[in-house]
């Protein structure tokens, strides 16, 4: 059974046999109690960031490696998603020093968009962002031109990445088109496992 709680849907996943949680676009959130954090990325990328010694970790969702953060959904940049979460573990005790990352995502999955694609620009984001934070990526699985499905189990540090067929393209950019459009009408206001 499905429970929405605070916009992000919680589910059991058949596929490991654990409660979940499947970040949208523009999403992020921190867990300490054993929950794996799933989502599907096209040119987005997801930051895994864990605490090892607590067990505790989060994941955000961004779609664009900065903008302006009036625009109702501060999230969706990955400037503002990433102090969002590193906020949020260290609200829970995580330490600044110990957290690493695992990151994924940044395909160039649109055709017809080869200057400057945004996949390419979200992956150089990240990488430049948690070197200028010293934060050491223990993994990362960045570029190409296929979406990826994520699972990140916090509580060991384990990932597991399906790459999707570049067939789900139009569904990754239907996803990813939506939320810009949800986004647009709103108002402003204040160990990897890899198999295919």
């Amino acid at each position: 059974m499905s429970v929405v709680a605070g916009d992000v849907l919680r589910y059991h996943d058949l596929r490991f046999q654990v409660q979940a949680a499947k970040l949208m676009p523009t999403q992020y959130l921190a867990v300490d109690d054993g929950t794996a954090l799933v989502t599907v990325l096209g040119s987005c990328v997801a930051a895994c960031l864990r605490d090892p010694l607590l067990r505790i970790g989060g994941m955000n969702h961004f779609m664009l490696p900065d903008g302006n953060v009036r625009d109702g959904a501060p999230a969706r940049y990955g400037s503002h998603a990433m102090e969002l979460l590193i906020n949020d573990l260290l609200k829970r005790g995580a330490s600044r020093r110990r957290l690493e990352a695992k990151v994924f995502g940044g395909a160039n999955v649109l055709r017809g968009f080869t200057s400057n694609p945004v996949g390419s620009r979200n992956a150089e984001f990240i990488g430049t962002y948690l070197d200028a934070e010293r934060i050491p990526v223990l993994a990362s699985d960045l570029g190409g031109i296929h979406p990826r499905k994520i699972w990140f189990f916090p509580d060991t540090g384990r990932v597991v990445v399906q790459r999707l067929p570049h067939a789900h393209e139009a569904e990754v950019a239907a996803a990813e088109t939506a939320v810009r459009a949800r986004l647009s009408a709103k108002p402003a206001s204040g160990g990897v496992e890899l198999f295919e």
